[in-house]
C-alpha cells in the first residue's frame, strides 16, 4: 500500500505534535516539520512531500507567500492550509496561491485525513462552512485588481513581513541574503506604494492585511 507522505508547518510545537498524533495511521507518512515558512519551502523542495500542510501566520515568511514560492519551483504540488483563521479574504489569498486545500484548525481531525485524502485524488477540499462563501469571492475577486498587496514584488512581500516582524533592515539583509541598502530602498519603494509613511503604519498594514497576525 502507497503511503502519502506528509510535509507539516506550523510556528507552534504542540500543534505540530498534535499532527503527528492524526496521521500515526495506516497510509500516511510525515516526512518533516518545520516551523517557519522559508523552512517550509526548503523542505518541500529537498523531500517532495505529497502533501504540505501549512499554517497561514508563520515567521520570516508567512504560508500563503510560502505556497506561492513552492508551486513556482514545483507546479504540481499540493498544499493544504491548515489555520484559525475563518476570514473568507485569508482563503482566498490561499487558493489563489495555489492552495489545495483549507480546513480550520478547530475542524476534528478526521477532517484534515479527509481534505488530504481529496487532494491525493486531484479534488479541491474546504471546509464545508466557508466553501460557499469562498466561491463567491473567488468570482467577485476575478472581476477585481488584487488590491494594493498585489502590486508589490514578491521580494517586496517579504521585506514587509519581516519589517512587520520588527526586523532592523541589518536582520532582514542577512535572512534574505541582500544588502542593507537593498532592503532599505525595497522599504522605501513599499512606502511609495502602498502610501505609508512608518514603519508603525507598514506594521499595521500587515497585520489588517493577513500577512502578519
Amino acid at each position: 500500500m502507497m503511503r502519502c507522505r506528509v510535509l507539516l508547518g506550523d510556528d507552534h510545537t504542540v500543534v505540530l505534535e498534535g499532527l503527528r498524533r492524526i496521521l500515526d495511521r495506516p497510509g500516511f507518512e510525515v516526512v518533516g516539520a518545520v516551523k517557519d515558512g522559508r523552512a517550509l519551502v526548503e523542505a518541500a523542495t529537498k523531500l517532495h512531500p505529497d502533501v504540505t500542510i501549512a499554517d497561514i501566520s508563520m515567521p520570516l515568511l508567512n504560508g500563503v507567500e510560502a505556497a506561492r514560492q513552492i508551486r513556482k519551483r514545483e507546479r504540481r504540488a499540493k498544499i493544504i492550509f491548515l489555520t484559525m483563521h475563518p476570514e473568507t479574504a485569508y482563503a482566498v489569498e490561499a487558493m489563489r496561491a495555489g492552495a489545495s486545500g483549507y480546513v480550520l484548525k478547530d475542524s476534528a481531525g478526521d477532517e484534515l485525513v479527509t481534505a488530504i485524502r481529496e487532494v491525493m485524488h486531484g479534488r479541491v477540499y474546504v471546509t464545508p462552512t466557508l466553501k460557499e462563501p469562498i466561491t463567491r469571492a473567488l468570482q467577485a475577486r476575478r472581476k477585481d485588481s488584487s488590491g494594493a498587496t498585489g502590486l508589490l514584488t514578491p521580494r517586496q512581500r517579504e521585506v514587509l513581513q519581516l519589517m512587520a516582524e520588527g526586523r532592523t533592515p541589518k536582520e532582514i539583509a542577512t535572512v534574505l541574503n541582500v544588502s542593507k541598502r537593498t532592503v532599505e530602498f525595497h522599504k522605501y519603494r513599499i512606502m511609495e506604494i502602498l502610501g505609508l509613511r512608518t514603519v508603525a503604519e507598514l506594521a499595521g498594514y500587515a497585520v489588517k492585511q493577513g500577512i502578519v497576525t
